[in-house]
């Protein structure tokens, strides 16, 4: 199976626990996630399927969105509730709500964010979280990164629980958002729940739990709820080969656009989705020399 599948992750499971769950229902060893999940979230988390692993890189640069819920008055070493208090405010804080709306206001747009040091980022190959439950913390020198916050809305406010809705680029990490939030009010703050409700073209509506794939697989209608590896590509423009084309194309050849059938690019565009009639066999670069055009492949799925 070459499909992708986008799974309803529980809480209190790592993406990796949902890749090898999913493994042993479909008995097939080659299966990754597409970007992590935290443990204490639940949500979409697409995993990809044989020679859709290729593309688990093009899923994982998509924008994502989140349901979370910020506590106020607390702050803790893993910007979320199931770290160790670092900071508590005073009982009598008073969680002025234009207070928290200004403070959400500086958290939208093109933003620079440290991320926690409880993350999968790598320092010298290993993971931060890693380094610093090993004691070994002083290795690390965090580094602003900057994301995007496409949306930023805010729920709910009550006291000091406040309830958003945040749409962002890869890289983002909602856990930085909360802790931010909470510096900037003086208070400290960390997350208490987080939902992921889509990433990229994968959402609650198109996604199954583990017990739902377990179901499937032994109803045999499986792939009725997997997606073909082009779908999450929908945003690469679209050429076809010509027959003649399409074996040299596969070995890695360089063809020019007058073995084009069909072709639908920009002046912009650099990457596009490979057909051979309605087959889908890569993803091409476009390559641009002497005015004239040629497609080389990046990705074959064939």
């Amino acid at each position: 199976m070459d499909k992708i599948i986008s799974i309803l992750k529980p809480t209190g499971m790592t993406s990796n626990d949902v890749v090898g769950k999913a493994r042993k229902i479909l008995k097939i060893k080659k299966i990754g996630h597409t970007g992590t999940l935290d443990p204490d979230a639940a949500g979409v988390l697409p995993i990809c399927i044989g020679r859709a692993t290729k593309v688990s890189e093009l899923i994982l640069n998509k924008e994502k969105s989140y349901l979370c819920e910020l506590t106020l008055g607390a702050s803790t070493d893993t910007y979320d509730s199931s770290g160790e208090i670092l900071f508590k405010a005073p009982d009598d804080f008073e969680y002025a709500e234009d207070a928290i709306r200004k403070a959400f206001e500086s958290q939208m747009g093109d933003i620079e964010q440290y991320p926690p040091k409880y993350s999968a980022l790598k320092v010298n190959g290993k993971r931060m979280c890693d380094l610093v439950r090993s004691g070994r913390e002083d290795e690390i020198v965090l580094k602003p990164r900057k994301v995007t916050i496409k949306n930023l809305e805010i729920l709910s406010i009550d006291n000091n629980k406040v309830r958003f809705y945040v749409e962002c680029s890869k890289g983002t990490y909602i856990r930085s958002i909360c802790y931010d939030v909470g510096e900037i009010l003086g208070c400290g703050g960390h997350m208490s729940f987080l939902l992921r409700t889509s990433s990229g073209k994968f959402n609650l509506e198109n996604s199954i739990t583990l017990d739902e794939l377990e179901k499937f697989v032994e109803e045999g209608t499986v792939e009725e709820h997997a997606f073909d590896i082009d779908y999450t590509l929908d945003s690469y423009p679209k050429i076809v080969l010509r027959d003649n084309a399409v074996k040299y194309y596969s070995n890695g050849g360089i063809i020019e656009s007058y073995r084009f059938d069909e072709k639908n690019y920009t002046d912009k565009d650099e990457y596009v989705r490979v057909y051979s009639h309605e087959r889908f066999i890569g993803v091409g670069r476009l390559i641009r020399e002497n005015g004239k055009i040629s497609v080389k492949s990046d990705k074959i799925f064939v």
